[in-house]
């Protein structure tokens, strides 16, 4: 059975930063999302078991995406936060051909 904890998330004020981390057994990591109130779903960060990194353009040169093997565990810094940062964080995740969800953790930035 696939287990996806999630936790991190919290409100700050434009600038600040959190780091989110993604904890799950019996699967492979296939990315960060994020889902703002009213809109769409959208990739924001995915490493390789290699260690590759691919990242939205929205959120280039700010989070920086990461894993922890040993731990199973894959982590999203996110520096600089802006307004438009705000939404529910996800995690997703592969068990053979079925992908899973976090229950998502809520970043809000405000000032």
């Amino acid at each position: 059975q696939v287990q996806i904890v999630e936790s991190g998330g919290g409100l700050v004020q434009p600038g600040e930063s959190l780091r989110l981390s993604c904890a799950a057994s019996r699967s492979t990591f296939n990315g960060w999302y994020r889902q703002a109130p009213g809109k769409q779903r959208e990739l924001v960060a995915t490493i390789t078991s290699a260690g590759s990194t691919n990242y939205a353009d929205s959120v280039k040169g700010r989070f920086t995406i990461s894993r922890d093997n040993s731990k199973n565990t894959v982590y999203l810094q996110m520096n600089s936060l802006k307004p438009e940062d705000t939404a529910v964080y996800y995690c997703n995740v592969l068990s053979g051909i079925y992908h899973y969800w976090g229950q998502g953790t809520q970043v809000t930035v405000s000032s």
